[in-house]
């Protein structure tokens, strides 16, 4: 039996009743947005609370009907045939409900930032690499979200040795989160003429995009240089000066960007750090940093690893949870559901049991 806090599903029915008041009275169309956003966080679990209730009212209703020993008998046995079927409803409710009144990251609704490097295994982690974005293009495209190349270095037989992307949509940051850490590859690699199967890892680091309101960067806490190569001058000046490398003093983070255009390296490599900082705040707020940003970047080493690709057996395996999938090529072309909702159930029920401790 389940057990939830009515309070707290009070507070959250008088928060949506008044909301939606606040919607239907008119409010100016800066706040109506803001009215929205909560309206559409709320709905689902003010909906589930109420089917809830609704649920035990019946069940009170049914246990009355089937006890009363002056009404028909028929109808006594017909209510305690139903009572079975609403007590169910209730448990699923009630535990659908308790998941949606966990504690939310801030920033699960958020877009994210995907930086996959190469590892441990030369050319083949540079392929690896490729292969693991490639994987996540096609997720992201079976979602509705675009995903935006912010920077690339190519290996020097294909892949990458390392891509930084920009991966825009509602929840990306929820679902890609859990795939921060080092990913391990055992296959045969197509230069190898021996036929031998070969260890490689890349690490994929998913960090949240972060607005110019969710972290502050001084003018006096950052340092911005720009590489100035050979020019003709005239129209190819400013197009010949690209690489953009920004310093954040307080933190000693360092973003490079180089692309053809510096305007728009310069932003992109804002927009890298002031996701790093973001993150790196969420995480110290968390009191997780130093654990959760020694998965998420990684040396890269083979033994430090969240997750096996073996070609060989055509399978994938997720260490964290202990789950093995059979279907490495259809996970290889972007098939990641079942694992991440592994993931996010496994990491609901350690929230759960947390706040059972507590």
């Amino acid at each position: 039996m389940i057990d939830l806090p009515a309070d707290r599903m009070d507070q959250v029915l008088k928060r949506f009743d008044l909301v939606e008041a606040r919607m239907s009275a008119g409010a100016d169309p800066e706040t109506y947005v803001k009215l929205a956003s909560e309206y559409a966080d709320l709905q689902e679990l003010a909906t589930k609370i109420r089917e809830l209730r609704a649920s035990e009212k019946e069940l009170t209703d049914l246990e009355t009907m089937r006890d009363d020993k002056g009404s028909d008998v028929e109808m006594r046995e017909l209510a305690a045939a139903e009572i079975g079927g609403v007590e169910d409803r209730i448990e699923r409710l009630k535990g659908e409900i308790r998941i949606l009144l966990l504690p939310k990251d801030a920033a699960d609704d958020k877009s994210a930032i995907l930086e996959i490097r190469a590892g441990t295994g030369g050319d083949e982690a540079a392929l690896f690499a490729g292969d693991l974005f490639r994987m996540y293009e096609r997720y992201a495209a079976d979602h509705g979200w675009r995903i935006e190349v912010v920077s690339a270095s190519e290996g020097e037989v294909g892949g990458y040795k390392e891509i930084i992307a920009a991966v825009s949509g509602k929840g990306v940051f929820a679902r890609l989160k859990f795939e921060s850490g080092a990913h391990r590859v055992q296959r045969v690699p197509e230069t190898e003429a021996g036929g031998r199967i070969h260890t490689s890892a890349a690490t994929v680091a998913v960090l949240p995009e972060a607005e110019e309101v969710d972290v502050e960067i001084r003018p006096e806490d950052i340092r911005i240089d720009t590489t100035r190569a050979s020019s003709s001058g005239g129209q190819h000046a400013n197009t010949t000066e690209t690489a953009v490398r920004i310093l954040h003093i307080p933190t000693g983070i360092m973003v490079v960007q180089a692309e053809k255009s510096q305007h728009q390296n310069r932003a992109r490599a804002m927009q890298i750090l002031r996701a790093r900082l973001y993150d790196m705040e969420r995480m110290k707020a968390e009191g997780e940093r130093s654990e959760a940003r020694r998965l998420q970047v990684g040396s890269g080493d083979r033994s430090e690893r969240i997750r096996t690709y073996n070609f060989p057996q055509g399978r994938v395996t997720d260490h964290r949870i202990n789950l093995t999938l059979y279907k490495l090529d259809r996970v290889m072309e972007g098939d990641l559901d079942e694992i991440i909702d592994a993931l996010i159930a496994d990491h609901q029920s350690k929230l759960m049991a947390e706040a059972s401790a507590g």
